[in-house]
């Protein structure tokens, strides 16, 4: 989703037919301008030598993130020991930042792994707002979560730490739109770029392995 393209309303079923329509581009080795992007100025990466990071910059409230997140998930699972992926929460205006405060609210109780996918799903099938506190109240209690605990950790001072943190890797990366991949601080890709759910899980592997290489 662009920066300009905020809407929560879009139906799954039109995104799998917008999805389906684009065109396939990556067919063998991706093309450097076309299915993928290489950085002008490499960013740090957090992962130790040795190592290739991926990440994905995402937001809770798009719906091409939450279309793209279980054939994602299903390829984290699989990725080898030397791959570390990791996710970066956008905010693109004021009407994100309680998404974005959630997902670091969420790590900091120890629950991300068991509640990332439920975010999607309250916000995209049962069309929840989780911009109020009420409503983040909500999803906790749905969830068997403490609420009060939940709001208190999203205006913790560590949570907006990372917020920040995250906006200025949004910022460093140029990010106009998610999902984006980035791989290794060196090349990003996204599904509209790569042409598709399957063919941008391929330009990433490419990266991978050309960022190895290098």
């Amino acid at each position: 989703m662009k920066r300009r393209d905020f809407t929560l309303g879009m139906s799954a079923g039109s995104l799998a037919t917008l999805l389906a329509a684009s065109p396939a581009h990556a067919q063998g080795e991706p093309v450097e301008g076309r299915e993928y992007t290489r950085l002008q100025s490499p960013q740090p990466v957090s992962t130790p030598a040795g190592k290739v990071e991926v990440v994905e910059f995402f937001g809770y409230w798009c719906p091409h993130c939450n279309a793209f997140e279980p054939v994602l998930d299903l390829w984290v699972r699989k990725l080898p020991a030397d791959v570390v992926f990791r996710r970066i929460p956008v905010a693109f205006n004021a009407a994100h930042q309680p998404y974005q405060k959630l997902y670091y609210a969420l790590e900091a109780m120890g629950v991300l792994d068991t509640m990332h996918r439920k975010v999607f799903n309250a916000v995209h099938i049962q069309h929840m707002r989780l911009e109020k506190d009420s409503e983040v109240q909500a999803l906790a209690a749905a969830n068997g979560l403490d609420g009060a605990k939940l709001i208190e950790s999203m205006k913790s001072f560590s949570v907006a730490t990372k917020c920040n943190q995250a906006t200025q890797a949004a910022r460093a990366w140029a990010i106009d739109g998610v999902p984006t991949m980035g791989v290794q601080g060196r090349f990003m890709t996204s599904v509209g770029q790569a042409g598709g759910h399957e063919q941008a899980l391929r330009v990433m592997e490419a990266l991978i392995q050309k960022a190895k290489k290098a």
